[in-house]
């Protein structure tokens, strides 16, 4: 697959095959921008990130790492594949430790993940909020974790989801302001009140 010139632009922009990108297309492409991701057959490029995103990804990988267990690991950035067309990045994963491969691993797949964590950035809040969830859901990774800002002094909070079978959609299962305490996928216990982020 080429990039074509655009008329009247300097710059080689990819052409999307006429059914859309697949997952292969995804590794394959080069010169992707860093975190591209493949959301129904299109290519999404990510924005410059708040320092709140990368600061709410290192206190939450700091807590996940403190209590995960053995056979369990916490990874961020990965590409997953859902499906041929679908190919979104969680900023966290939790996957189970056989699927990690090695240094050179660039994705997981649905069934390796326990657990997939958005933090809502502003240029992908569409995104976070609704696109990736549903796709999350339909995949059938059991446990998904929104993050966002709350309040007038933008403290973090955390919305826990539960993947119920019936429906096959999350069912939120707790909102958690100060403290992030659930029993699943594993016992988590991490202080995501607006003192600890500031002290990372």
């Amino acid at each position: 697959m080429t990039a074509e010139p655009i008329a009247g632009h300097s710059n080689r922009w990819p052409v999307p095959p006429q059914d859309g990108y697949t997952v292969d297309d995804l590794f394959a492409l080069p010169d992707l921008p860093p975190h591209t991701e493949l959301l129904d057959g299109s290519l999404v490029f990510s924005g410059p990130q708040q320092i709140f995103h990368s600061m709410m990804v290192d206190l939450l990988m700091n807590g996940l790492r403190a209590t995960i267990p053995a056979d369990l690991k916490a990874e961020r950035e990965m590409t997953v594949v859902l499906d041929r067309h679908n190919g979104p990045e969680p900023d966290i994963s939790v996957v189970r430790s056989d699927a990690v491969t090695g240094p050179e691993q660039t994705r997981f797949h649905a069934a390796d993940l326990l657990l997939a964590v958005e933090v809502v950035s502003p240029d992908s809040e569409a995104r976070d909020r609704d696109a990736k969830p549903r796709k999350y859901a339909a995949a059938g990774i059991p446990n998904f974790w929104l993050v966002d800002v709350a309040g007038t002094d933008n403290h973090p909070v955390v919305r826990v989801y539960e993947l119920d079978p019936v429906s096959g959609t999350y069912a939120l299962t707790g909102i958690h302001h100060a403290r992030l305490k659930t029993a699943v996928p594993f016992p988590v216990d991490v202080d995501i009140t607006r003192e600890a982020l500031d002290a990372l």
